[in-house]
């Protein structure tokens, strides 16, 4: 039966058999149609998947920020023909903090089979070396810009962890990760724990939690490395 396949790619550079199982290959080098959130990514990971792989035999469909809305419904049109459709992420599994999960949606209306594979979750992986509440967590994406509006989301944060013990996780643009975390040491109470996630799965991963206070005796080296932060107690 066609399907649209939900293919998780690396979180970096990462040896491919130390996060994707293996039975992944088969599944997808049978797809000759991919929806994808940048097309040279995409061509790179399957190219780790076979290299002998035939790139030029494949079509690939942008879903990104700059996709028209309106084109979405005809990326399924191949699995009217009785060919699956796979959908990739820049990193990590497509429809988790990613724009593929409003392909998904309509693939639903459509009573298209989805099939999510197995892969590595950057939130799910940090979450569970987190040591915080892994029974009710939310994940934020990104906070706001504006130092003004970052600071009152993180007190709200903040605020549920104590009021409805639920951990927060979010991100930021690696490149703002330790203003992100200046800000998070000026806004939180001493005693609110914090965990770090960056590089999950490379050889450079860097895991910590402790609390707030103990932060800020020692800054980690994480400015331009994808993180995932964790507040909790």
């Amino acid at each position: 039966m066609a399907s649209l396949y939900l293919i998780p790619i690396t979180l970096g550079d990462s040896e491919l058999n130390t996060v994707i199982p293996e039975n992944h290959k088969k599944i997808i080098l049978s797809i000759s149609h991919f929806i994808v959130e940048n097309i040279r990514t995409a061509r790179r990971f399957l190219k780790k998947v076979d290299r002998n792989i035939d790139i030029d035999s494949l079509l690939f469909y942008e879903l990104n920020k700059h996709t028209n809305k309106n084109q979405l419904h005809s990326y399924l049109d191949p699995i009217k023909q009785n060919l699956s459709v796979g959908i990739m992420s820049e990193a990590g599994c497509p429809g988790v903090a990613d724009p593929g999960a409003e392909l998904v949606r309509i693939a639903h209306e459509q009573s298209v089979r989805v099939v999510p594979l197995v892969g590595p979750s950057s939130i799910l992986l940090a979450m569970m070396a987190s040591g915080m509440n892994g029974q009710n967590f939310a994940f934020n994406g990104y906070l706001p810009i504006k130092k003004g509006e970052k600071a009152t989301q993180i007190k709200h944060l903040e605020s549920r962890i104590y009021s409805e013990n639920q951990s927060q996780l979010f991100i930021e643009a690696p490149y703002r990760n330790l203003q992100l975390l200046d800000d998070l040491l000026q806004n939180c109470q001493p005693q609110t724990k914090l965990c770090i996630a960056c590089d999950l799965t490379l050889e450079t991963e860097f895991v910590k939690t402790q609390s707030i206070s103990n932060w800020k005796k020692s800054k980690p080296d994480i400015q331009k490395r994808p993180a995932i932060f964790i507040l909790g107690k």
